[in-house]
């Protein structure tokens, strides 16, 4: 059985100001707040992480080694980097929200970004034991969209709070949801 705990990274500047990310640090309550995060994972798992630096400093500041794994990178944003969804183009957000295949901001369709997190979910499957990885919402949001089976347009519906942890359990190649966005880890 693989028990697969997808943990959100601490918050940045760029979260709370609900904007597409860049590559930028943690902020300081986002930092302390990590600190708690190891008291939330088992005590002997695998630690995987995402290469962004805010999901390195996350596990960091946990205390964690993790080993970076360039799939768990965020769906790549483009032009759209940095800011917010209100400053986009309308007709553009609009046709990333509602085409899956679109990619009006240069970067990655959600489509081709799912298709990425579903082969990496599907290799995890067949892996024995516990891990942990941090990661980005659209990568929890992806697995657990390709884990239920559910179509492309449910992972609108799926929030992934920074420091939650998402709990996956593989049987037989078969993933179930066991939690979903829980705020065990801390407040921040």
């Amino acid at each position: 059985m693989r028990r697969l705990l997808l943990v959100r990274h601490a918050p940045t500047r760029a979260t709370r100001a609900t904007a597409f990310p860049v590559d930028e640090p943690l902020d300081e309550p986002g930092r302390a707040a990590a600190a708690a995060l190891a008291a939330a994972l088992p005590q002997r798992c695998e630690v995987l992480s995402s290469p962004a630096l805010r999901c390195r400093q996350t596990a960091q500041a946990a205390g964690l080694r993790a080993r970076l794994d360039a799939v768990l990178a965020e769906c790549d944003f483009g032009r759209w980097a940095g800011c917010r969804l209100a400053d986009v183009d309308g007709d553009g957000a609009r046709a990333w929200m509602l085409d899956p295949d679109a990619a009006p901001h240069g970067g990655e369709s959600l489509s081709a970004f799912a298709s990425r997190i579903a082969a990496w979910l599907d290799a995890q499957a067949q892996i024995e034991g516990a891990a942990a990885a941090i990661t980005h919402s659209g990568v929890i949001k992806a697995a657990v969209v390709h884990a239920l089976g559910a179509p492309l347009q449910a992972f609108w519906q799926i929030d992934a709070a920074p420091l939650s942890v998402t709990e996956l359990h593989a049987h037989d190649g078969r993933w179930t949801v066991t939690r979903l966005n829980d705020m065990v880890a801390v407040s921040a």
